[in-house]
């Protein structure tokens, strides 16, 4: 007999059907006895009422994987409106040892600390699981409108040989006696490849060795990277990227509203035109001085507040960034030079997408390394490629594990990352 899965249940009331999944939680009263079995589409309640049937039952405690043969029966009150009567209860494993909390409650009673060390089967509880499931389609639609728009998708090297991709601190390691780093972006290389295929994207880990100990920043975290060519400015880069995030959105709709629904969470909608505003307005809606070089996290939820209550948005775009604090590859602004063609996407008050449009001209990269006071050769490799003909081009980055924490409202990042890897944690 084929196994089914619990959210198939409903389509074979009065058959004989085969399920097996983890024991979620067993209620034993005097006359009956409740066994919840948990597979990777949900629950399903089964009936015991055979004393022999109950005494296995007893003596399987949470998390032990179960195989259970039973008939489908309607039930108003069970899970997806039916369960398993007449059962029969096979264990495919011995008893398991149960995890230092009730995956059957609600919500995880134990500290964060305590999941994250114990990630393996804290995972296993449905709103963790949900979180990784949206974030899961979140991909899926990220893939699916960058196809559909004539982008390749891009594989690029994780250890490269110098450090000098953006500001963050790297990771050093040994390369067969040679030092090498763990890359903190593919921002060099997804450049490049704009010269073979015009539009590529990449799904993949980055590594940022910054010392922060912060409720939004990770060590590695996944980050979905966005490069096309022939653009006019940074407009048609935020034109694509909202275009992105619209359809990661639909397709979080389309294949995790069950976890939605866990969740208890309403999709965000994007507006047809995001809102934007300068980095000098910016400021000035957030209370801050003007000469201020960046944004605080302070100055983000200010201007969050502002596009939800002006806007009706949970997006606002800010631009033009001063070219001090935006990375050497930035374009400047050809009407306000000290400024960039670069922006932020801020999500509910937090930076998500950073952006913008890049230099394509050979001697602009060195003009610019040069006002920087940096030599060329280190980043030989990726300049030169600009003397070969390069066409006007610019992307974005977006954190794939901040965009679920607030897309779900999670407080922490770690909260939606399988195994975080910070400033403290290497393990699980």
């Amino acid at each position: 007999m084929q196994r089914i899965l619990s959210s198939q249940l409903s389509h074979h009331v009065g058959a004989t059907v085969r399920v097996a999944g983890w024991v979620h939680r067993r209620r034993l009263l005097k006359s009956v006895a409740f066994l919840i079995v948990r597979d990777a589409a949900g629950l399903t309640q089964v009936v015991v009422t055979d004393p022999a049937v109950r005494a296995a039952v007893e003596s399987l405690p949470e998390e032990t994987v179960v195989e259970v043969t039973g008939t489908v029966v309607a039930n108003a009150t069970a899970p997806a409106g039916v369960e398993l009567a007449e059962p029969t209860v096979r264990p495919l494993g011995p008893p398991a040892v149960p995890p230092p909390f009730d995956l059957y409650r609600p919500a995880l009673a134990a500290t964060l600390p305590t999941q994250l060390d114990h990630a393996p089967t804290a995972l296993r509880h449905p709103t963790r699981a949900a979180a990784l499931r949206i974030s899961a389609a979140a991909v899926a639609g990220f893939r699916a409108a960058l196809d559909a728009r004539g982008f390749v998708e891009i594989h690029t090297p994780k250890v490269v040989a110098s450090s000098t991709e953006s500001g963050a601190n790297v990771f050093a390691l040994d390369w067969f006696g040679r030092p090498a780093y763990l890359a903190q972006s593919p921002q060099f290389y997804k450049q490049l490849m704009v010269g073979v295929f015009e539009r590529v994207y990449e799904v993949g880990p980055v590594f940022r060795a910054e010392p922060h100990d912060t409720v939004r920043h990770l060590a590695q975290y996944t980050s979905l990277d966005v490069e096309l060519g022939f653009v006019a400015d940074h407009r048609d880069v935020m034109a694509v990227l909202r275009e992105t995030l619209a359809g990661m959105l639909a397709e979080v709709a389309a294949r995790a509203g069950g976890s939605l629904a866990t969740l208890g969470l309403t999709l965000p909608t994007v507006p047809a035109e995001i809102p934007a505003v300068h980095f000098t307005e910016a400021l000035k809606i957030a209370g801050a001085p003007a000469d201020e070089p960046d944004l605080a996290p302070a100055h983000e939820r200010a201007l969050g507040e502002w596009a939800s209550r002006e806007h009706g948005s949970d997006f606002l775009f800010v631009t033009g960034y001063p070219m001090a604090k935006r990375p050497f590859y930035t374009h400047p602004d050809p009407a306000r030079p000290a400024h960039s063609n670069g922006f932020d996407l801020l999500f509910r008050g937090v930076e998500l997408v950073t952006g913008g449009q890049r230099l394509h001209r050979y001697e602009d990269y060195v003009a610019a390394l040069a006002a920087r006071g940096e030599p060329v050769e280190p980043y030989a490799g990726y300049v030169d490629a600009f003397r070969h003909g390069m066409p006007p081009h610019g992307g974005f980055a977006i954190g794939l594990e901040r965009f679920v924490a607030r897309l779900t409202g999670a407080a922490n990042v770690r909260e939606v990352t399988a195994f975080p890897r910070d400033l403290h944690r290497l393990t699980p």
